[in-house]
């Protein structure tokens, strides 16, 4: 335990260094496009929208691979979408800033801040984004009507997409979302929200396959990284979550006809005062949809609220699901090397569907105790068959 636990701190020590260095190095693409040249103004100030779609036209028609360059300073930005397929590759490199209006407003309705559309082959190096999402919770918080709200940065039907070193500040809703996309990684980056701010997934995918997401900070006021119908092979490592709610596959079964998550690993991550740790969640009520071949190893967590959970009675508000059940099937989940301590009493909680019961849990060395004086924590099972191996701490219930 000791020894994992120096060499989390280790990982989280390295990623701290690693964060927000990968802009550093000067444009290195055969023609480069900055965004200045455009128009762009680095004050914050001036609405630099237009200059940057001229910036990504060039660089999408152009016959070699193409950087669309962001120097230093601060440029604001309303809605945009940047669209493809383009020529070749494209990087865009960001020494900067990109700023949201602060009236949440003027991001309207689309849901998106920074959208990337049909887009193959693209890198987004280095930057720091901040969408001032501060007014949006107000609004939200108030009950007055509101936008739908905006996420920061979008990516749907990118295939060869890379994110690497970005950092997100105050998105209204997700941070950043991989919606249809294949061959995916994400790296170095950080996600940042207060831990009250609503709806604020640092990562959420959904539709997507060939997913790597590693060496990466997503503290939160929701999912660390949700996990959305459709998803598969994805593979995560070195992560630090906390605040928020958790790595999360789900919310699942809203729809009665929907894909299924599938082959997805967590490994060497810790959680630090997050509401949940590793969470599968889904809506109690009939669907298609199934979770299968899911791997966590080696995971610590501290102060953790629920840090292992399985939920497939998620009904908020009891609004479209009372008396139903979840026909997700959920099959095939291992949990090895999981430490740490609990913040509420109960550390495990299998709570699955008595239509749709959980088949092939695998339980492996699991030590989790309630935290207030390293007290004995509980596990609650509940329609799960599977199997145990080695010390499990909370006593299992399986």
């Amino acid at each position: 335990m000791v020894r994992f636990m120096v060499l989390l701190a280790s990982v989280i020590a390295l990623l701290l260094c690693n964060i927000g260095n990968a802009a550093s190095q000067p444009p290195t693409s055969s023609v480069s496009h900055n965004v200045v040249n455009f128009g762009a103004k680095p004050d914050g100030k001036t609405e630099s929208t237009q200059s940057f779609l001229g910036a990504w036209a060039a660089a999408c028609r152009s016959l070699r691979p193409a950087t669309v360059y962001v120097p230093k300073g601060r440029y604001l930005l309303k809605a945009v979408v940047f669209n493809g397929p383009c020529k070749n590759r494209i990087t865009v490199r960001i020494d900067g800033t990109l700023v949201a209006p602060t009236d949440y407003r003027a991001l309207g309705n689309s849901g998106y801040w920074i959208l990337f559309s049909k887009v193959d082959r693209i890198s987004v190096v280095g930057g720091k984004i901040d969408a001032k999402g501060a007014g949006f919770w107000a609004c939200r918080k108030s009950g007055k009507s509101c936008p739908v709200g905006a996420r920061s940065m979008t990516f749907k039907g990118a295939n060869g997409l890379e994110v690497n070193g970005l950092q997100s500040l105050n998105s209204q809703t997700m941070h950043l979302v991989i919606n249809d996309c294949k061959n995916v990684v994400i790296r170095n980056v950080r996600m940042i929200a207060p831990d009250e701010s609503p709806n604020t997934d640092g990562i959420h995918v959904q539709e997507s396959t060939g997913i790597t997401i590693t060496s990466s900070i997503l503290k939160t006021g929701d999912d660390c990284v949700s996990i959305g119908p459709g998803t598969k092979n994805m593979f995560m490592d070195r992560l630090l979550c906390g605040p928020g709610h958790g790595i999360s596959i789900g919310s699942l079964g809203q729809d009665a006809v929907e894909d299924g998550v599938q082959n997805v690993t967590l490994i060497n991550s810790l959680f630090v005062g997050s509401q949940n740790g590793i969470r599968i969640k889904s809506w109690a009520r009939p669907s298609t949809g199934f979770v299968n071949n899911i791997n966590y190893r080696n995971i610590v967590m501290r102060y953790v609220n629920n840090p292992i959970i399985i939920d497939q009675n998620y009904c908020p508000d009891n609004i479209g699901c009372p008396k139903q059940t979840s026909g997700i099937k959920i099959s095939g989940v291992t949990y090895k090397n999981i430490q740490g301590t609990s913040k509420t009493k109960v550390a495990m909680t299998f709570d699955c569907s008595p239509s749709q019961k959980c088949k092939g849990i695998k339980l492996q060395d699991i030590k989790l105790r309630y935290y207030l004086n390293n007290q004995k924590a509980q596990s609650i099972c509940k329609n799960i068959q599977g199997t145990t191996t080695g010390v499990i701490l909370p006593y299992n219930c399986l």
